[in-house]
C-alpha cells in the first residue's frame, strides 16, 4: 500500500471559501478515481505559525495506482483549482505494509 500525504498553505484572499471548495472537490474524488482507495481531508485547527491550512491523506494499492491518480482528469481539475488559490504545498509518499 502507498500512502500519499499533501499539505497546502492557502492564499489569504477568499481563504475560507477556497478551503471549503477545495475540501469538497477533493472529497468528490472518492468514487471518481478508481485507484483511490481512501481519502481523508482535514482543515487545520492549529494556531501555530508553521501550521498548514489543509491536508489530505490518501491510500493506493501501489505506486502505479498513485501515478494513475496523478494524471486522472478529475484529479487534474482539482489540481488546477488548488494551484490558483494556494501559496505552496508539501508532499510525502511512503509504502506501508
Amino acid at each position: 500500500m502507498v500512502v500519499h500525504i499533501v499539505m497546502f498553505k492557502f492564499q489569504e484572499v477568499h481563504k475560507t471559501a477556497n478551503l471549503e471548495k477545495a475540501k469538497e472537490m477533493l472529497e468528490n474524488l472518492m468514487g471518481s478515481v478508481p485507484t483511490l482507495l481512501s481519502m481523508e481531508v482535514g482543515l487545520n485547527i492549529a494556531e501555530e505559525e508553521r501550521a498548514m491550512d489543509l491536508s489530505i491523506v490518501t491510500t493506493f494499492a501501489d505506486k502505479e495506482g498513485l501515478q494513475e491518480y496523478a494524471v486522472h482528469p478529475e484529479h487534474l481539475k482539482v489540481v488546477e483549482f488548488i494551484r490558483c488559490v494556494t501559496e505552496y504545498s508539501k508532499v510525502v509518499d511512503y509504502e506501508k505494509n
